[in-house]
């Protein structure tokens, strides 16, 4: 259990890199990289089945008003990105902005909260 919950976090940073990582390039021309929208999706559901495997494994306590701060900041970013990708005249700088600083914040929940 300990092994595949590891997989997963990895695959949840690796999500949120591609999230951070895309809309950090493409600040100057507001528009999503094609890779936003995969990061997005791959950052959400790795951390569903994270917190599943941690539940199941009996791994260690989870603290469920963390995750749903960092559920909610995750569907506002995924959303974000969606809606972006569906109507890409509404991607500004401050739009990308936006995203890049919930995703901020939801690792530095991630790592700071205790």
């Amino acid at each position: 259990m300990e092994l595949l919950k590891n997989l997963l976090l990895v695959l949840h940073l690796i999500g949120w890199a591609m999230v951070l990582g895309g809309v950090l390039a493409t600040m100057r021309a507001p528009k999503l990289a094609p890779g936003v929208l995969h990061g997005a999706l791959t950052a959400l559901v790795t951390g569903i089945l994270m917190v599943g495997v941690i539940e199941m494994g009996d791994l260690h306590p989870v603290d469920h008003a963390k995750i749903g701060v960092k559920l909610v900041i995750a569907l506002v970013v995924t959303a974000l990105v969606v809606v972006g990708q569906r109507k890409p005249e509404k991607v500004t700088t401050g739009y990308l902005g936006a995203i890049a600083g919930l995703t901020v914040a939801n690792v530095a929940i991630a790592v700071l909260w205790r």
